[in-house]
């Protein structure tokens, strides 16, 4: 069971291995979330309760009980780094002898990788190869069998706030589960939507929540950047709250049946009606106004994160997709204002790949994360393992990053 607990809804997914080991997803369920504000548990009843709501309906779609979990971290309580470490291929000598690489040799660099100092309160959450290099040949993602004396691998490692952790272990099992494991909620989603070819290109996931705007690198199969931007749905939300004078859950409400973020021409769009409150009768609106309330926020969420990857991600060019998950990917117009943002048309909606099951909302971009928790490359060390149940119509990304780095470097 892949269960994440996010600011505005809890997604819960359940997936059993078919007779040739590939997952096939039996139920899903979403419901509303408690305790949490801006990613971040705040009140671990309200939490729990929330919780146990989201699993017994999953697990009634279902049919079967669930007794162990993996769940997500993510938000700002999560940060990343890269980092590099060696080791000598024959460590039983000083002569430096050329050996054939092991997994054991590939073992101790990546833990030489792991020798720095950490922030305190932080713990190491995940430790990633991007790629290996024998004495001075080329970088490689697998140096198994290959000859050599020194190996060196680069590494990007996942870092989580520790008492998040905790805390987020403690509401599983007080809601009466056991934890398997706990993983980044943007590299999660990050296997869940992006296509291998897209990973090895160069692509950027943006996952758009109710309280946080999170991102990730991904290249050469591998994360090497992650961020997050303190803003997200939520603010969207608000500014329609107070536009309108409206309360905030009516403004939810229209924003979902009804926002957009994106009209063209002279398109008002459809009519909208506000309900009245107390002696106020309702108001009568049209799209075309709700979406100038809301396009300049989410254009603002999107500059933001784009100006944290050009400031931080030492990066030249990309060659894949920029893909959109989260709640906020579902707004109507936000890939157009993605790719107006961004200078490109290779902008898509993150859709999960078809796992059976006769209803498919699993597939929608709010459950990327929980079904990357089903996607067994994050469970173990090393994430080189080929994809199973991986979509083959993956879209060709242009080379759509390449103008847009040059222009910023």
């Amino acid at each position: 069971m892949g269960l994440d607990i996010g600011t505005t809804f809890i997604k819960t997914v359940i997936g059993e291995l078919d007779e040739d080991d590939n997952v096939s997803i039996i139920g899903f369920a979403k419901k509303p979330s408690q305790g949490l504000r801006n990613g971040v548990i705040v009140n671990i009843d309200a939490a729990v309760a929330a919780i146990n709501a989201s699993i017994d309906a999953a697990e009634q779609v279902a049919g079967v009980d669930v007794d162990s979990v993996f769940t997500a971290i993510g938000g700002a309580q999560v940060e990343s780094l890269n980092s590099e470490g060696d080791t000598v291929v024959d460590d039983k000598s000083d002569n430096y002898r050329t050996l054939e690489i092991t997994e054991a040799a590939k073992g101790r660099a990546v833990g030489a990788s792991t020798a720095i100092s950490i922030p305190m309160g932080m713990k190491m959450l995940h430790t990633i190869p991007q790629e290996y290099f024998v004495d001075d040949l080329p970088g490689v993602k697998d140096p198994i069998g290959t000859m050599g004396k020194r190996l060196k691998v680069k590494v990007h490692i996942i870092l989580a706030n520790g008492t998040s952790w905790q805390n987020l272990e403690q509401c599983i099992v007080r809601a009466g589960y056991e934890c398997n494991g706990v993983g980044s909620k943007t590299l999660m989603a990050a296997f869940a939507t992006i296509h291998e070819d897209e990973m090895d290109l160069g692509s950027i996931l943006i996952d758009m929540g109710g309280g946080t705007t999170d991102v990730i690198v991904m290249n050469k199969g591998a994360p090497v950047f992650m961020a997050s931007i303190p803003v997200g749905g939520n603010l969207v939300t608000n500014d329609i709250a107070r536009v309108k004078d409206i309360h905030v859950s009516v403004a939810e409400k229209i924003k979902v049946e009804s926002g957009c973020c994106w009209l063209s021409g002279n398109d008002e769009g459809e009519e909208v009606i506000i309900p009245g409150v107390g002696a106020r009768p309702p108001e009568e609106t049209t799209q075309y106004e709700l979406c100038q309330i809301i396009q300049p926020r989410v254009e603002e969420i999107l500059k933001m994160v784009r100006s944290e990857i050009v400031h931080h991600a030492n990066l030249t060019q990309l060659n894949g997709s920029i893909v959109l998950t989260g709640g906020g990917a579902k707004m109507p117009g936000v890939v157009e204002l993605a790719q107006c943002v961004w200078g490109t048309s290779s902008v898509r909606v993150g859709e999960v790949s078809d796992m059976g099951g006769l209803d498919k909302g699993y597939r929608e971009p709010d459950f990327a994360t929980a079904v990357g928790l089903l996607d067994d490359r994050w469970k173990s060390r090393h994430s080189s393992a080929s994809r199973k149940n991986v979509s083959q119509n993956s879209e060709k990304g242009e080379n759509f990053l390449r103008k847009f780095w040059n222009n910023f470097f």
